[in-house]
């Protein structure tokens, strides 16, 4: 009977753990979509929101990690029960980055104060998100059912996201080229494709997580990429 309490109370906290991290990973959604949604329309009072929101997804994060350390120390389990813990910290991590990530791409709104406004760059900046998005959906999905095959589809589906960055960049350096007054906003668009473009990275990093919690190894094979740039991706713009 011990036994069989100990083990539904692991039970218990691993669902905690999960719910805690489809919790982080519906907030670090709906950013990914407002943070774009308030760059292309310009709302500042949008763009705000999202800056606000990314404490909870911070405070989410801390009460995973709290939470996993006590069912660690409490339960000490092994092999498959302590991949499933560590992994719910290693995808909380990905998700406070995204959080992050989104929260930069807010704060550029308020910047974009000009008339400029190219459509085409908008629309493969909301393209690129909207991959980005259906990538983390379909993650998180995978890590919820335990599907292998599911999270390497998105491991192998980044190199779609990169060509795009790499396109829009260099889309951007033409407008840059033929117009200096198109300068500080170019620039602007192009750290906001490059926040989008690592959090697709993110995403990937949660799919080599579902592998390592199911199969108990890493990815073996190199990580696809195609992405071209060198622009930085500087922490807290």
């Amino acid at each position: 009977m011990a036994f069989e309490h100990t083990a539904k109370a692991f039970d218990s906290d691993l669902q905690e753990l999960t719910r805690m991290v489809s919790e982080m990973g519906g907030l670090a959604e709906r950013q990914i979509v407002d943070s774009v949604d308030a760059l292309v329309r310009r709302d500042a009072v949008l763009s705000a929101r999202v800056v606000a929101a990314d404490a909870e997804i911070d405070k989410l994060q801390r009460d995973l990690e709290a939470h996993a350390v006590l069912t660690i120390a409490r339960r000490q389990p092994m092999a498959v029960d302590l991949r499933q813990i560590v992994g719910a910290m290693r995808v909380a991590t990905d998700l406070e980055r995204i959080g992050d990530l989104s929260r930069n791409i807010a704060k550029r709104v308020n910047a974009l104060d000009t008339d400029f406004n190219p459509l085409k760059l908008i629309r493969g900046l909301q393209h690129m998100s909207d991959l980005v998005q259906g990538q983390l959906k379909s993650v998180l999905d995978a890590y919820a059912a335990h599907d292998v095959p599911s999270a390497m589809a998105v491991w192998k589906g980044d190199e779609e996201v990169d060509a795009i960055c790499t396109s829009l960049f260099r889309e951007l350096l033409t407008y840059m080229l033929e117009d200096p007054r198109n300068i500080s906003f170019c620039i602007h668009l192009m750290f906001c494709a490059k926040n989008i473009e690592r959090i697709g990275d993110h995403a990937t990093n949660i799919a080599e997580t579902v592998v390592y919690m199911v199969e108990g190894q890493p990815i073996l094979d190199k990580r696809p990429k195609s992405d071209q740039t060198t622009f930085a991706t500087v922490p807290g713009n």
